[in-house]
Formats: C-alpha cells, structure tokens, sequence
C-alpha cells in the first residue's frame, strides 16, 4: 500500500485526466492542444474533433516546430489497453512540454458520445451504457 494515498492520487491527476473532462475544457474554451498520438491509418478512422495529428514517433522531430510549448498538452492514444499515449507523454515531457495523458483514450471518447470526425466529416454519435448513464427515450 501507498504510505500517503493524498499525494499517490494527487499526483497522478496531476497527469492524467479522462475524456469527460478534456470535452468540458474544450467546450469552456480553456487552452491546451488535444494530441492524437497513433497512427495515420487510426487518425484516417476518426478522432475527437478538435484534435492534431502528430504520431508519438514523430513528437521530437516535429512538435518543437508545430506547437507551442508554452501551452499545455493532453495525448491519447486507442485505449487503455494501449500505452501510446504515454509514450507521447514521455516525448512531450522529454521537450518541456506540460503534458497529460488522457486516459481511456479515443476508445472512451466515442463510447461517451463526444463528437468525432475523420476527413469526410462527422462521425455518428453514440452513447454507450456500459461507460455512463444513458437516460432512457
């Protein structure tokens, strides 16, 4: 067990957060840019809206060059069966970025519903009980 689960649980938020709330600070206009970190064929599939390219391979080449490092990141990945996302963390990290990793990925954000989109537009939006409350019709 932890010796202090206070600074065990605040710390870890301090660098993760979850779907549900990268949407309300979208939606609040807060400033962070939203990181996709797979790869080309996954961000052709869809991806949060609002969100940038840039796989986890090819954060120090290109980031330094395409985003500002004085705004914060948040990076995901497929899911939480995948540690993409805290590969990019770590490439962010490693530039100064402040960075977050967005837990439960893009899986988490179409199974709340959030808005999608690929190249040809948006994406249908889908609520899934088994991840949150879905009032009946």
């Amino acid at each position: 067990m932890t010796a202090d689960p206070l600074a065990y649980f605040s710390a870890k938020l301090a660098h993760e957060t979850d779907a549900s709330d990268v949407y309300a600070a979208q939606r609040a206009g807060e400033r962070f840019v939203l990181v996709d970190v797979r790869s080309d064929d996954a961000w052709a599939q869809g991806h949060p809206v609002g969100a940038v390219h840039l796989p986890y391979r090819q954060i120090a080449a290109r980031a330094p060059q395409e985003l500002d490092p004085a705004v914060p990141v948040v990076v995901y990945c497929w899911s939480p069966g995948c540690n993409a996302g805290a590969k990019g963390a770590v490439e962010f990290a490693k530039l100064g970025y402040a960075v977050t990793e967005m837990i439960g990925g893009y899986e988490y954000w179409v199974r709340e519903g959030l808005p999608t989109e690929n190249a040809a537009g948006p994406l249908p939006r889908v609520l899934d009980p088994l991840v949150m409350y879905v009032r009946p019709a």
